[in-house]
């Protein structure tokens, strides 16, 4: 079987209403903290990725019980002081840099040396920004070019507390130290610029020693080592960021209208709303609700007549940080210049993002300028391809490989697209969906 599409027809117009799968930030958090749990612990709607399926392979390895059946799953956690630390254990986190970066916060106490390994796509990420915080807490690592994967983590036993300054924006970085914190005398204190708060949601939830106050820029975490909390049930809500290829292809079909059902829209995980809005599309939320610290709601879209273009504000970015590659679609369409800038952390995903929007916008007949961490994009509302395109060699990005299918369908076009099981690693239910569009009720 091709591991390839080929796409060469647009979409027609459609009225649907979907599900997307559950919401990968949480299913791999829900993995990891179930790991510590004292008891058995339940999911329903956990994503089933490899993502997810590398994030319990990796509790497994340290002794946790799983069990799953399609979507459902039970782990079996052992408390704070649960995992069976053993000589040799070498962790894989495959693509997903959540689970890499994360559950490093999580063996800074292991008395043996623990190897992370990764894919291509994941072993030229940074994880220095990883190591050199958790290393003040009293772990030694040892990194490949002192900044990649392969590494070795060798924990201790003398956990001290630190004072941490995140500048980057990454709930990755802040998640990890909050972990590390955790597990350590002391309180830790750390300065966060703006980025999701899955983590914290889940401690206050918990009611884990997690203390969180805000202004405009920054949070300010506070955190003191735990002892002990109870199983507990969740139900995972569907994934903004999964659902975002299905808004913007509605925004970009003239006469379509889309419901999604149940999505998770954390304030930290909706700039795309925000941006679609600035730019003049219909999107209303409905039936929101709290839902153990998170807000879920149905998300309904309209395709608009015209699209404006953006002057994105830079507070949007770590907001929007997995949406911006289908975003620039939008903006390409839109009748004027976009503008997008402060997008460094797009570079340390699965791979070069601003790059490779831009790659795709100008095989499209788009022009773009583009520095290191900025994007201009000069929008025709008339655009339409008519050209061979091809898409590969993007390391196995499931952004990219989505965020092309998208453009093919709305912009037309004869497109072959590469790695299209690259979708396993997020969302392995993408082109299902998409056919279920293409289809009259």
């Amino acid at each position: 079987m091709t591991n390839s599409i080929i796409i060469t027809n647009k979409i027609n117009k459609f009225n649907k209403n979907i599900t997307v799968s559950g919401d990968k930030s949480l299913s791999i958090r829900w993995v990891l903290f179930s790991s510590l749990a004292s008891g058995i612990s339940k999911a329903s709607n956990l994503l089933i990725s490899e993502d997810v399926a590398a994030a319990i392979s990796a509790v497994k390895k340290l002794g946790i019980k799983v069990q799953l059946k399609n979507n459902f799953c039970k782990i079996h956690g052992k408390g704070i002081n649960g995992y069976n630390y053993r000589k040799g254990i070498i962790i894989d986190a495959k693509n997903s840099g959540t689970l890499g970066r994360l559950i490093l916060g999580l063996l800074i106490n292991s008395p043996f040396p623990i190897k992370l390994i990764g894919d291509k796509s994941l072993s030229k990420r940074d994880f220095k920004r990883i190591s050199d915080p958790l290393t003040k807490f009293g772990a030694n690592f040892k990194l490949k070019n002192k900044k990649n994967l392969p590494l070795i983590i060798k924990g201790s036993s003398h956990l001290k507390s630190i004072t941490y300054y995140e500048n980057k924006g990454s709930a990755q970085c802040k998640s990890a130290v909050i972990f590390g914190a955790l597990r350590s005398n002391g309180t830790t204190l750390i300065k966060a610029q703006k980025s999701r708060n899955h983590t914290e949601l889940l401690c206050k939830y918990l009611k884990l020693p997690v203390y969180v106050k805000k202004n405009k820029l920054h949070d300010y975490v506070k955190v003191n080592k735990f002892r002990k909390f109870k199983s507990f049930n969740y139900k995972i809500p569907s994934d903004i960021s999964s659902s975002a290829f299905f808004i913007i292809l509605t925004v970009l079909c003239p006469n379509s209208k889309l419901i999604i059902k149940n999505v998770n829209i954390n304030p930290s995980r909706t700039g795309v709303i925000k941006i679609l809005k600035m730019m003049g599309i219909k999107i209303f939320l409905e039936n929101k609700k709290n839902y153990k610290g998170e807000f879920v709601a149905d998300i309904e879209v309209i395709s608009p007549k015209k699209i404006k273009p953006i002057n994105c504000p830079p507070k949007l970015n770590s907001g929007t940080i997995d949406e911006f590659l289908v975003i620039f679609l939008v903006a390409a369409k839109a009748d004027g210049v976009s503008y997008f800038k402060n997008l460094e952390e797009l570079d340390q995903k699965e791979s070069p993002r601003l790059k490779w929007g831009a790659k795709i916008l100008n095989e499209m007949g788009i022009k773009t300028i583009t520095t290191k961490s900025s994007i201009k994009i000069f929008g025709n509302p008339n655009l339409n391809v008519n050209k061979k395109i091809i898409i590969k060699n993007y390391l196995k990005d499931h952004r990219v490989f989505m965020t092309s299918v998208i453009a093919a369908l709305s912009f037309g076009g004869s497109w072959k697209i590469y790695d299209k099981d690259s979708i396993k690693t997020s969302f392995p239910d993408f082109l299902r969906i998409i056919n279920s569009l293409k289809k009259n009720d």
